[in-house]
């Protein structure tokens, strides 16, 4: 059973290098890439080189609001991971009342014209508290609505080996006359694995001549500061002098100037935000790189991004972890096929 993907809001291809690479030792079970769209040029030249190099074609730059779906090829599953800036707890949290939090609608709108056997659809966990808990369950209901049985949960990928605190809300859904089961995979198997963000980006060390792991040049005044902050530490918990702390009212983001502690897995990898945000390196005061900060989500260090430095940036810090993709997909395989795999109950109620 060869399940052809379609990707809305595809991003540079964290999803589809899961579904790609997901084997569960059947070749009958697999999972191909049949088209992806993004609003993003650089995302979708990204998506192109490393996923589909030989159908350029099939990848769509198009903003989903003007896309014309009828162009688009049959598909047998659907992933879409909707943005998730209106639902961040990073972000303000307008939920359905900013310009992206409606963009979910267009993935049921997918469901509803080509009623593939299964999607995965993927956000933020603050996605439950936004609006009052009530976009949440307007989501649910309409993909419920579209004809699917769903299993929502919220997955802490670090559980999965996974080597950042990662928490994402994935919903998989199966078209209801479809009699097939999907349970979350267990986290046990992966207990015993060595998720320290130090082995990840260390281990085996990143090739002299790896693609996007350009150093940011960092001012005299980050560098004095940084070596104040102890790992683990930010900016607001090390024991900074006057002259190096930061003048900032009001909320104190935990992730600001944070250093990594090399003995645990990364704190989440993140697309925007400005100086201080980008992951500060355990024993070297410097910010991490872009390939570093791939390591993180996981991605091979053959996956060439493509754009400016900032671009790079945004397109990895907004991907699902390759392999904690990887990991779903061969669970739904697997309950295609009809094989039994360790699984837990899912976190969230519909």
């Amino acid at each position: 059973m060869i399940f052809r993907l379609g990707e809305l809001f595809c991003g540079p291809g964290g999803i589809a290098w899961g579904a790609m690479n997901a084997d569960i030792g059947d070749p009958e079970y697999q999972i191909v890439h049949q088209w992806a769209n993004d609003y993003d040029a650089n995302t979708c030249k990204t998506y192109t080189e490393n996923i589909c190099k030989d159908k350029p074609e099939t990848v769509y730059h198009e903003d989903i609001r003007k896309f014309n779906m009828d162009k688009l090829a049959p598909i047998d599953a659907l992933a879409f991971g909707f943005p998730c800036n209106d639902y961040s707890v990073v972000g303000e949290q307008k939920g359905m009342d900013g310009v992206y939090g409606p963009l979910y609608s267009y993935g049921v709108k997918a469901l509803k014209k080509f009623k593939p056997q299964w999607f995965l659809a993927e956000n933020v966990g603050g996605l439950r508290n936004a609006n009052e808990g009530k976009a949440f369950t307007k989501i649910l209901a309409e993909l419920r609505d579209a004809g699917y049985t769903l299993t929502p949960h919220l997955y802490k990928f670090e559980e999965y080996g996974i080597p950042q605190a990662r928490h994402r809300i994935i919903i998989v859904g199966i078209r209801n006359d479809i009699d097939v089961t999907y349970h979350v995979p267990s986290t046990a198997p992966y207990a015993g694995i060595d998720n320290t963000c130090k082995t990840a980006i260390e281990v085996p060390p990143i090739p002299k001549d790896a693609p996007n792991n350009e150093r940011t040049r960092q001012s005299a005044i980050v560098v004095k500061r940084l070596e104040h902050i102890l790992p683990g530490q930010n900016a607001f918990t090390a024991d900074l002098p006057d002259e190096l702390k930061l003048n900032i009212k009001g909320a104190r983001i935990s992730q600001i100037y944070k250093r990594l502690d090399p003995d645990k897995p990364s704190y989440t990898v993140t697309g925007s935000g400005g100086g201080g945000t980008h992951i500060y390196h355990w024993s070297e005061p410097r910010a991490l790189t872009n390939r570093e900060r791939a390591r993180l989500q996981t991605f091979p260090d053959t996956y060439v991004f493509y754009g400016s430095k900032e671009s790079v940036r945004k397109q990895i810090g907004m991907a699902v972890p390759c392999r904690g993709a990887k990991i779903i997909f061969e669970a739904i395989l697997k309950s295609f096929a009809g094989i039994d795999y360790p699984y837990t109950e899912a976190n969230i109620d519909e």
